[in-house]
């Protein structure tokens, strides 16, 4: 007789007495989803893992530390037989299909009468899958299957667009350092589901080809001594487009609120009522160095690390960088937008009293094909930058951190 497949559905435990027999490892897998579904859990064990134990203490179940017993079964919707004895395992299905209570039991499943999924949860989406192979069950396959299923709804490559709960509005997206793959699981997922994308160059760019052909696409790059678009048409466009009821994604570098102008953005879509999401990206203040070999910080060279825009030359009015403190700690000092500064920054680092000979790196492109690294110091900087052609954009790290990988020993992602 062919075996019929099993029907798949949603248990609503909530307030309803479930019963697990065993406190051991599979208990212990099994026990957090069903105190997050509300559950009125009764474990009767003689025993526990620390981790059940720990539940028990916090209230989040109840716990008769003895062996099963019949009649323990009375009142329940559900019940996992979880015991290392068959005897007690074999008596509680029975007790179970006498009193329906659906039951699922870890050493021997085709004598259950329900099935656990491998489940998996991507915003509000719960993901189950169980096996419909009549000649025998795979647990690895299926959670296999579970995990692509969930990787791919939240790094935004199964796209699944909500229809009924989707709230037009700007999500501000952090993209990384440039590698497409550093992207946070969230933003790739937004990315995917965007009507309207409004990117900076910066950006995780190869993200864009993935797009499907409908979104639109607005280059909002602002390029250093060429074509720009200003702030005020980036937050008219932002408003004006979600107003239409379309989901924007502002794509930007690194993080929205490092150097990001992000704020900006936020401010300007509150003041329109805009909703506005800001997703964290990763900044290339810590991520660019950290791909070319160098951490920012290292136990007996750097307990702190600094992290400063060059963009404005320190003798510049408009700068608010106390460099002369910066030249008195001992620290490591991140300098972004700074390549064509680095001259006048250099020197007045030296000035107030920092080292010449301190090492200084420079990482262009970081993080993708192009990526490159230049090493100087203080009193060489400003020469390397012109014969090596360093140009923007690229990281500059000042301080010992710069030689802490130097004998190459691990691998860089360049």
């Amino acid at each position: 007789m062919a075996e019929h497949p099993a029907y798949p559905v949603g248990l609503r435990l909530s307030g309803r007495r479930v019963v697990v027999l065993g406190g051991g490892q599979v208990a212990q897998r099994r026990l957090p989803a069903l105190i997050a579904a509300g559950a009125d859990v009764h474990l009767v064990s003689p025993d526990a893992t620390p981790s059940v134990e720990a539940m028990a203490d916090t209230g989040e179940l109840t716990w008769t530390r003895r062996p099963y017993a019949p009649g323990d079964l009375a009142d329940a919707w559900y019940v996992l037989i979880a015991t290392s004895d068959p005897g007690a395992n074999a008596a509680a299905s029975a007790e179970a299909e006498t009193h329906r209570v659906w039951c699922v039991r870890a050493d021997d499943a085709d004598a259950a009468t329900a099935w656990t999924p491998a489940t998996g949860h991507s915003e509000g989406v719960t993901v189950a899958v169980l096996t419909s192979n009549p000649k025998g069950r795979d647990p690895r396959h299926t959670a296999a299957v579970r995990d692509a299923v969930v990787e791919g709804l939240r790094d935004g490559t199964l796209v699944a667009p909500h229809f009924r709960t989707r709230t037009p509005g700007v999500a501000l997206v952090g993209g990384g350092p440039g590698d497409p793959d550093l992207i946070t699981v969230r933003g790739r997922r937004l990315l995917a589901e965007a009507d309207v994308v409004i990117a900076d160059r910066l950006g995780p760019r190869d993200l864009l080809a993935e797009l499907p052909p409908h979104v639109q696409v607005i280059d909002a790059a602002k390029i250093p001594y060429g074509r720009f678009m200003a702030q005020e048409a980036i937050n008219n466009a932002l408003v004006e487009h979600a107003r239409q009821g379309k989901s924007v994604v502002r794509l930007k570098g690194g993080d929205p609120f490092v150097f990001g102008r992000g704020m900006e953005e936020a401010q300007a879509l509150a003041e329109a009522g805009i909703p506005c999401t800001v997703v964290p990206g990763i900044s290339s203040s810590i991520s660019v160095p950290g791909a070319a070999g160098i951490p920012v910080t290292h136990r007996g060279v750097a307990h702190e690390f600094t992290v400063v825009s060059g963009h404005v030359a320190p003798d510049d009015e408009r700068s608010l960088v106390d460099w002369a403190a910066l030249a008195a700690l001992r620290g490591t000092l991140v300098v972004l937008m700074g390549v064509d500064k680095i001259g006048a920054i250099a020197r007045t680092l030296m000035d107030n009293g920092k080292a010449p000979g301190t090492p200084v790196a420079l990482v262009q492109e970081g993080t993708t094909a192009a990526q490159r690294r230049v090493d100087a110091t203080l009193a060489t900087v400003a020469e390397t930058v012109r014969t090596e052609e360093v140009r923007p954009p690229a990281v500059i790290v000042i301080g010992e951190v710069v030689t802490v990988g130097a004998d190459g020993s691990f691998e860089t992602t360049a």
